[in-house]
């Protein structure tokens, strides 16, 4: 269990915080890895490591169709439904394709048998490589109403690959979709920027692994000499900062280049490297203390 390479996932409460920043740097980092796009509908983990894609995969999900010769107009599929994608309009059962989750759970109910289902496409998912880098990336299509099909159908993906590292680029904030993709994490990663605001966003994902119950740590990104409510947060909180990333022009020009920049330069190979080497160490702490259990 101890040489079991861990599922890292790295979360923030918004967007533009760094979690992709610090993702796409510590897989690159780490050697022979596994990269996991779960931000579906804002992938853009592929732009930094250009991967070389060798499959590309349909995702496909189930809705109802309502035959209305056999519907008697109960209503029973709408009371049921909480994302109203159900509904009787003069009598005639209409389904909104848009907001349906596709439990099944109408199909179920349904006392006349009068709702089968079929197949409606929601997105892909793409598998490539760069470099020593297992590059996988969900893109959930505009319009619909979850990507969780989608992020299910890429941490499938990574059992394929349980002998190598694993980083997994979550979605921002901690909505369903966050939580479906930390819910197999060995350890979280929580990115946080240092203003009041950024403490705000950081107590989002605070929450959310404490309620999930995963180890965690936190690295403060865009650091500036002086006060940082981020690191007091921290602090206060008795939660880990893992690293602090520097407010750094060099930086910030890379990675608005799209280009990995522990690739492109020696010196934030070695910050990175050594942000790498504090979390597996955590890792290994949290295994040793479960084992203990």
């Amino acid at each position: 269990m101890e040489n079991k390479p861990a599922k890292i996932a790295v979360l923030s409460g918004k967007g533009g915080t760094g979690k992709t920043l610090v993702s796409v740097n510590l897989a690159a980092v780490a050697g022979k890895s596994v990269y996991i796009d779960c931000d579906v509908e804002e992938p853009n983990g592929y732009l930094f490591f250009k991967p070389q894609v060798t499959r590309e995969e349909d995702i496909m999900v189930k809705i109802p169709v309502i035959n209305e010769i056999l519907c008697n107009g109960c209503r029973k599929c709408v009371d049921f439904c909480k994302f109203n994608a159900l509904a009787l309009i003069k009598n005639k059962p209409y389904v909104f394709e848009e907001v349906c989750h596709s439990c099944g759970g109408c199909m179920l109910l349904c006392p006349e048998k009068a709702i089968s289902e079929k197949e409606k496409l929601i997105g892909t998912v793409q598998k490539g490589v760069s470099n020593h880098v297992t590059v996988t990336t969900g893109i959930l299509n505009t319009g619909q109403a979850s990507g969780i099909p989608i992020i299910k159908k890429l941490l499938e993906e990574s059992l394929s690959h349980e002998e190598l590292p694993t980083f997994i680029d979550c979605p921002p904030g901690s909505a369903c979709i966050v939580m479906e993709s930390i819910k197999d994490a060995d350890y979280c990663i929580l990115v946080a920027e240092p203003t009041v605001f950024g403490v705000h966003n950081l107590n989002m994902v605070y929450d959310l692994v404490r309620l999930f119950k995963k180890p965690y740590g936190v690295v403060l990104n865009k650091c500036l000499n002086g006060k940082n409510p981020a690191e007091k947060f921290c602090m206060d909180k008795n939660i880990p900062i893992l690293g602090k990333i520097p407010f750094h022009t060099e930086l910030g020009t890379l990675n608005s280049d799209a280009k990995i920049a522990a690739r492109e330069s020696e010196r934030f190979r070695a910050l990175f490297t050594s942000l790498l080497e504090t979390v597996m160490k955590e890792v290994r702490h949290e295994t040793a203390v479960d084992s203990e259990r």
